[in-house]
């Protein structure tokens, strides 16, 4: 027997597109001669669809577009489709997360999952009805066990601390399945498929199975799906790999026990370079829109961005504006318009000064008597970040902001300045991760000014001013965050590991008191294991008990 799992790009709520290409894909596979067709988990609805679950009438007419998939295919050969399914009991949540057999012109059979995580960027069970039985589908003399994504993610031998007290994969083994298939819809992190293949390998190998993952590809507002589906004989052995970041076929001869696996590369830069650049596509055209401007100031992060956005979108299709202030150096200027020069985008040039002569006019008498701080300096950024704005609404382009992690995690950013626009590209990406693309893209061809990536960094709002003056040098400040955020580490355990107690104490007390402002930033894209985004639940106003207890321990 062959199964095709058909890895595509689905935009949440296009029911019609993504049944298109559903459909598409298992004509496409018949010719090939599959036997049975896999999508990713909820492909029809698109995921995450998040709060459109709760809506009673898309989800009637999701099963209406269901019903005429299955009497489109009719001829063709079975597809297991993921979709939300109503739940007709009268307890409980009202869908359940399913995979639906559209077979002989309508849907018959019906494959739940078990396991709903809560965790991270994921709230399945503010949505799903868990499923308790195990789930096998007979096809061509083989019993199939069907799982859904995080049912395989709970194998007790390959995870230290399992989430779950069940395990659905070990229910399948017990209940006769000779081949599990797995349906996903697994967002991307840094170095998350390895971690997929290693943990996969590990669990047909222990039940002596092959198993089938499917995952879907391209980016929905925060999130970015790399696909790499891909498959496994019973000894654990990788036999069959989808493309990533793109969208694929990936046709596996359970017989044979054959595949093609595609070529990949696991670094860190060319899985972010390639995750950065998919998610900006996709968000720009599934928001509607197809050009896009930045304010390119001459430093790596607008650099980076431009450079992103040009390969997302096209160069005909992204504006630079410089904005130069009496603070702007003569080489930030020349390094912009080198950028563009090499990327070759139009550029717009629009002086700030008068309009700052302006603000300060405006303000003098009540700021008489007060110096100059840093009022001033964010005065600088939200000027710039009006010119930006009325482009984007005269012209239609989406505005990209170019913040970076450690600034934004810092609060080293402007609320309504340099954080306003519709997309924050690199705003999961640490400073140091940030050098390490532009040096990486670099390798191929010179795109980014080497004064670029020598020169301190600057916001350039006063005099000499560096990043530095505010901020711990940046391979200390993202270790720290690093260790904050990702892992979850309190002050004390940070400075037991060597790092200055008064510096971790001020980089903690930034992160706290930014989080007003990152409630409010744009939507990024996420390519680290924990983002400023959908899985980042963090209070705003809160007592900073870290101090609290080092204060209780002091005075015994």
């Amino acid at each position: 027997m062959k199964i095709a799992l058909i890895q595509l790009d689905y935009t949440v709520a296009d029911l019609e597109g993504n049944a298109m290409q559903i459909a598409d894909a298992t004509r496409q596979a018949k010719q090939q001669d599959a036997d049975l067709v896999v999508t990713s988990e909820m492909a029809l609805l698109g995921y995450p669809a998040r709060d459109l679950l709760l809506y009673p009438a898309f989800i009637a007419r999701s099963w209406e577009v269901l019903e005429q998939l299955a009497s489109d295919l009719q001829g063709t050969i079975p597809v297991l489709v993921g979709t939300a399914e109503p739940n007709a009991a009268s307890e409980g949540r009202t869908l359940f997360n399913s995979a639906v057999l559209l077979e002989g012109g309508r849907p018959t059979g019906r494959f739940r999952k078990r396991l709903l995580p809560t965790y991270d960027v994921f709230d399945e069970d503010r949505y799903f009805e868990p499923t308790s039985s195990p789930q096998i589908l007979e096809l061509n003399d083989w019993k199939l066990g069907v799982t859904i994504c995080e049912d395989a993610w709970n194998d007790r031998d390959f995870w230290k601390r399992r989430r779950y007290h069940a395990d659905p994969f070990e229910t399948l083994i017990a209940s006769g399945s000779g081949c599990v298939i797995n349906l996903s819809a697994s967002p991307f992190t840094a170095g998350k498929q390895r971690l997929r293949e290693a943990m996969l390998s590990s669990m047909a190998a222990k039940h002596r199975v092959p198993l089938l993952y499917v995952n879907q590809v391209g980016g929905n507002d925060d999130l970015v799906f790399d696909g790499r589906s891909c498959a496994f004989d019973g000894a654990g052995e990788l036999i069959a790999r989808g493309r990533s970041f793109e969208e694929d076929l990936v046709l596996i001869d359970l017989d044979a026990m054959i595949g093609h696996v595609a070529p990949d590369d696991f670094s860190a830069e060319a899985e972010i370079w390639k995750a950065l650049v998919l998610g900006t596509r996709d968000y720009i055209s599934k928001c509607g829109f197809h050009r896009v401007l930045l304010g390119l100031s001459g430093g790596v992060d607008s650099s980076l961005t431009a450079t992103i956005a040009v390969e997302a979108v096209g160069s005909e299709n992204v504006l630079g504006v410089l904005m130069p202030s009496p603070y702007t150096s003569p080489e930030s200027i020349e390094d912009a318009q080198q950028l563009a020069d090499a990327l070759r985008i139009r550029t717009l040039t629009i002086p700030i000064e008068k309009t700052m002569q302006a603000f300060e006019e405006s303000l003098r008498e009540t700021f008489v008597g007060c110096s100059a701080d840093v009022t001033e300096e964010n005065l600088q950024a939200r000027i710039r970040s009006n010119i930006l704005m009325a482009l984007s609404n005269k012209f239609g382009m989406l505005l990209l902001t170019t913040g970076n992690k450690s600034e934004v995690a810092a609060g080293y950013c402007t609320l309504y300045g340099d954080m306003s626009g519709g997309l924050a590209v690199i705003s999961d990406v640490p400073k140091g991760m940030v050098y390490r693309l532009a040096e990486w893209i670099n390798q191929e061809k010179r795109r980014i000014p080497a004064r670029v990536l020598a020169k301190a960094p600057s916001a350039e709002l006063r005099p000499n001013q560096v990043d530095q003056d505010s901020l711990p040098p940046y391979e200390l400040l993202d270790a720290i965050l690093e260790r904050h955020i990702e892992r979850h580490q309190s002050g004390e355990e940070i400075v037991a590991q060597g790092f200055d107690e008064a510096m971790v104490q001020r980089v903690l007390e930034r992160i706290k008191i930014a989080e007003f402002k990152r409630k409010q930033a744009a939507p990024g894209i996420k390519v680290t294991d924990c983002a400023f985004g959908t899985g980042w639940r963090m209070s705003i106003a809160r007592q900073e008990w870290e101090r609290r207890v080092a204060a209780a321990r002091m005075t015994g």
